[in-house]
C-alpha cells in the first residue's frame, strides 16, 4: 500500500500548504509545468517523486523529467503527461499511448481545473490535481491524495487553497 500524493501546474511554488498536506505521502507525482529545476529539486528533497515536464519548464527540467513517464505502482499501470486532454476529447497522440500501455491510472494536467473522470472506453481513472500554484486562471489551489494498494485505488481526497500565495 502506497499513499500518493499528486500536483500539477506548480509554477515555482511548493509552500507549507502543500508540504503540510503531503506531509504523510510515500511518493509525489507531478504532472508538469513545475516552474523551473529548482522547484522540482525542493519537491524531490521532501518526497520521492515522479514528475514529467510542462510546457513553461525550461531545458533544465526537460532534460531530468520525460515528456512521458510510464511505471507500476502497488501493481497499477500508471502513465501521466502535462498536456493530456480528457476522456472523449485526448490531446493528439494521447489515445495512442493510451492503446499501447494500458494503464488504469492516467495523470495529466495543464488545464488548472481539478477532474478526476473513470474513462470506460480505455478502463482507466483519469486524473487532473488541478493545479497546486498561484500563477494562472484558476480561483483555487489544489491537490490529490489517494491509497494505492494493490490494484485498488481508493481514499481520495482533495486539498484546497486561496490562491493567495503563502509565505
Amino acid at each position: 500500500m502506497k499513499k500518493i500524493g499528486i500536483l500539477s501546474d506548480t509554477h515555482g511554488v511548493f509552500d507549507e500548504p502543500l508540504r503540510t498536506f503531503f506531509a504523510d505521502v510515500d511518493e509525489l507525482w507531478h504532472a508538469g509545468d513545475f516552474g523551473g529545476i529548482e522547484t522540482a529539486d525542493t519537491i524531490a528533497a521532501f518526497r520521492p517523486l515522479r514528475g514529467v515536464y510542462g510546457n513553461i519548464d525550461g531545458g533544465k527540467t526537460r532534460i531530468v523529467y520525460p515528456q512521458w513517464e510510464l511505471f507500476d505502482c502497488e501493481g497499477v499501470r500508471v502513465m501521466m503527461t502535462h498536456i493530456g486532454g480528457y476522456p472523449g476529447r485526448y490531446a493528439p497522440g494521447v489515445e495512442m499511448q493510451l492503446r499501447m500501455h494500458r494503464p488504469k491510472i492516467f495523470v495529466a494536467g495543464h488545464s488548472h481545473i481539478l477532474k478526476v473522470i473513470y474513462d470506460k472506453k480505455y478502463d482507466l481513472l483519469h486524473v487532473n490535481p488541478g493545479a497546486a500554484g498561484v500563477s494562472g486562471f484558476h480561483q483555487v489551489r489544489t491537490a490529490l491524495r489517494v491509497v494505492v494498494d494493490g490494484g485498488d485505488i481508493r481514499d481520495m481526497e482533495v486539498g484546497e487553497w486561496p490562491r493567495r500565495r503563502f509565505l
